[in-house]
Parts: C-alpha cells; sequence; structure tokens
C-alpha cells in the first residue's frame, strides 16, 4: 500500500506540515467545522517519519490562512468513528490530538 503524504499550509512564510492523506482528510473535516462555528483551537501531532523528531502544536485561528493539499487526487473513505475522536479532542480543553486511525473491530475478533 502506497502511503500519500499531503500538506498543511498554515499561516504565511511558514513550512508546510507534512501529514499522512488520509489522516489529513478527516483532520480537514473537524478543522474545517470548528472554524465555521469561528471557533480558536491548537493542533498537535507527532513528526512523521523523515522529519526531525518529536511533536509539535500549533493555534488554530479563523484569521490565519489555512490551505490543504493532497498527493493522492482520489478522496479516500470516510471513517466516522475516527471523525468523532477527533471531534472529541477538539473539543477539550487540550485541542485536537492528531491521533491513530480508529478502527471498528468485530467482536469476534477482540482478543482478552
Amino acid at each position: 500500500m502506497v502511503t500519500h503524504m499531503g500538506t498543511l499550509n498554515y499561516g504565511v512564510g511558514t513550512e508546510p506540515i507534512h501529514i499522512e492523506d488520509r489522516a489529513l482528510a478527516h483532520l480537514k473535516i473537524v478543522i474545517a467545522t470548528k472554524l465555521r462555528r469561528n471557533e480558536s483551537f491548537t493542533l498537535s501531532w507527532k513528526h512523521p517519519e523523515g522529519d526531525a523528531p518529536g511533536r509539535s502544536t500549533i493555534w488554530v485561528h479563523p484569521s490565519i490562512p489555512l490551505r490543504f493539499t493532497f498527493d493522492d487526487p482520489e478522496p479516500p473513505e470516510i471513517n466516522v468513528k475516527w471523525i468523532e475522536e477527533l471531534m472529541h479532542s477538539a473539543n477539550s480543553t487540550g485541542g485536537i490530538l492528531l491521533v491513530d486511525e480508529v478502527l471498528d473491530v468485530p467482536a469476534e475478533s477482540v482478543s482478552v
């Protein structure tokens, strides 16, 4: 499976933020929802492989220019559970934390 890396450009003259396309597509929905409500918040993520190790946080405000660029020309199928998890973090005092995708695990597959 090929991993497509998208970019989030935030503000003028800042370096692009590299985020895997699928994660960026889900993040875009959550960020757009918050900004439509005219809400400011923080966005935190772990740096992807190939970038300097660590994590970053930005303050997202409706007046700051924002652009999402995707490597893959086709939009991914949206995982509603992942959106819900991201929205839950978006509404917390810590802001959006880009977490790994939440997958549905069939009950018979769960090991105890």
